[in-house]
C-alpha cells in the first residue's frame, strides 16, 4: 500500500481514511473535512483525544455545551486556533460558510479539558538555513498540554527544503516512536513538491526508499524511516503535521534522531555554497 494518499470527495465531506486499522499502525488517525454552507459533521472522540485545525472558511464546533467559532481566511494568510477535545465527547461541526478543517486523534485517558489554543500561545521558530530555511509553528506541542498528540505547521519558501537534515522517529536508532502525517498545501493550485521516506540498513526485501511528487491537498503517512520534503521553485509550500506515539504528556518534547550523513551542514549552512557565476576559466571552451 502506498504511503501517498490523494484526496477524495466523499459525500460526508471526508477526504481521507487514515486510521490505525487502515494504515496498520497503533495510535494516530487523521482526516480533512470540507463542508458546504450549513452542512454538519459529527465525530465521537470515544477513547481518543482530538485536535481540530481550521484550513479555510468558518464554522462552529459544538461540544459539551460549548459553541466555538472557528475562522481562517487561508493557511497562507492567517494563523489558526486549535480546538482540543478529550475522550468521551460527541463533537458536532457545522459550516457557517464553506468550511475546511482537519481532525485527528490518538488514544488518551482524559487528563486535559476541552480547550481552544490561540495563536499567541504557540511557539514560532525559524529553522535551518540556506535552502532549508523554513518557519515552524508549534500548534500543539510541548509545553502546550496534550497526552499524545503533537501538531506543527511549516511554511516552506519556493525551492526550499523542509525536514533537513532528514530525521527519524520510528523507534529505531535510539529515536522515539511517533506516527506522523504530512498534509500538503501550495499557494497555487498547480503547486507541487517532493517527499521522500527512506530507511538506513534496510533488508533487501523491504520497500525502504520511496519518493512521491506531492500536489495541493495530498497526504503522506510516515510509518517508518527518515523523511524530508521540498517545494518546487515556483510554489510556496505549507505542511501540517499530526504526530502521536509512545511519548506522552511532557515527554512529547522528545527530539527525533537525524541522519548523521547530513548533519554537518548545521555547523555552517553556507559551507561549500556554490556561488554563481563560477570562475572556472576556459574549462568548457
Amino acid at each position: 500500500m502506498s504511503n501517498l494518499h490523494r484526496p477524495k470527495k466523499n459525500d460526508d465531506g471526508t477526504q481521507f481514511d487514515v486510521t490505525p486499522k487502515s494504515i496498520g499502525w497503533t495510535y494516530l488517525d487523521f482526516n480533512v473535512i470540507k463542508l458546504e454552507k450549513s452542512k454538519s459533521f459529527e465525530h465521537n472522540s470515544r477513547d481518543r483525544e482530538v485536535a481540530i485545525v481550521p484550513l479555510s472558511g468558518s464554522g462552529f464546533v459544538e461540544v459539551a455545551e460549548k459553541k466555538i467559532h472557528l475562522q481562517r481566511a487561508d493557511v497562507f494568510k492567517q494563523s489558526p486556533q486549535v480546538v482540543y477535545v478529550p475522550p468521551g465527547h460527541l463533537i458536532s461541526i457545522t459550516a457557517e460558510s464553506s468550511f475546511e478543517f482537519t481532525i485527528g486523534g490518538a488514544q488518551a485517558e482524559g487528563r486535559y479539558p476541552i480547550r481552544v489554543f490561540e495563536p499567541n500561545e504557540m511557539r514560532v521558530e525559524v529553522r535551518g538555513g540556506g535552502a532549508a530555511r523554513r518557519q515552524v509553528n508549534h500548534l500543539l506541542a510541548h509545553p502546550l498540554p496534550a497526552e499524545r498528540l503533537i501538531l506543527y505547521e511549516a511554511y516552506v519558501p519556493r525551492g526550499a527544503w523542509s525536514g533537513w537534515p532528514p530525521h527519524c522517529h520510528d523507534g529505531t536508532n535510539g529515536s522515539p516512536y511517533l506516527e506522523e502525517t504530512y498534509y500538503f498545501r501550495f499557494d497555487r493550485s498547480d503547486g507541487f513538491g517532493f517527499h521522500r521516506n527512506y530507511k538506513l540498513d534496510a533488508h533487501e526485501s523491504e520497500n525502504s526508499d520511496e519518493h512521491f511528487m506531492v500536489q495541493d491537498g495530498d497526504l503522506v503517512v510516515i510509518p517508518w524511516g527518515y523523511h524530508l520534503a521540498t517545494a518546487s521553485p515556483g510554489h510556496n509550500m505549507w505542511l501540517l503535521n499530526y504526530l502521536a506515539g509512545h511519548p506522552t504528556n511532557d515527554d512529547r518534547a522528545v527530539k527525533p534522531c537525524f541522519d548523521v550523513a547530513h548533519t554537518w551542514i548545521e555547523d555552517d549552512w553556507s559551507k561549500n555554497q556554490m556561488n554563481l557565476p563560477l570562475e572556472i576559466g576556459d574549462i568548457y571552451a
